[in-house]
């Protein structure tokens, strides 16, 4: 499985970025794609992961109300929209995809697949 992150940047607070993973490999429906982020001196923390196959989708707390995952499969790719952006969201925002993740979507350690991650700024 290999995974590439695009569209990080540089945004204002309360603006918007969407995030993109081009997944290859993934030959089983069983997988599911999660974004994770850590900030410089914090521990990683989960974002939201989609189910490769199916409608199930699971949300950090962090993005609750704001960040909406989806994936179009035609393309090999999930999103992460992110609106309402905060300072307290710039980090390195990292998409990973595991086979055996099915209930557990927000434990890292079930991921076996990383991408090398992107950078998100909020800032004014």
């Amino acid at each position: 499985v290999h995974l590439v992150e695009s569209g990080g940047g540089l945004v204002q607070p309360g603006g918007s970025l969407r995030l993109s993973c081009v997944a290859s490999g993934l030959t089983s429906r069983t997988y599911a794609v999660g974004w994770f982020r850590q900030a410089e001196g914090r521990e990683r923390e989960f974002v939201a992961a989609i189910r490769w196959s199916g409608a199930t989708t699971s949300y950090g707390e962090l993005a609750k109300g704001r960040f909406i995952i989806s994936r179009e499969n035609a393309n090999n790719t999930v999103y992460l929209q992110m609106n309402s952006l905060k300072p307290e969201d710039t980090a390195a925002y990292y998409c990973a995809a595991g086979s055996n993740v099915s209930g557990y979507y927000s434990d890292y350690r079930r991921y076996t697949s990383w991408g090398q991650g992107i950078q998100v700024t909020v800032s004014s």
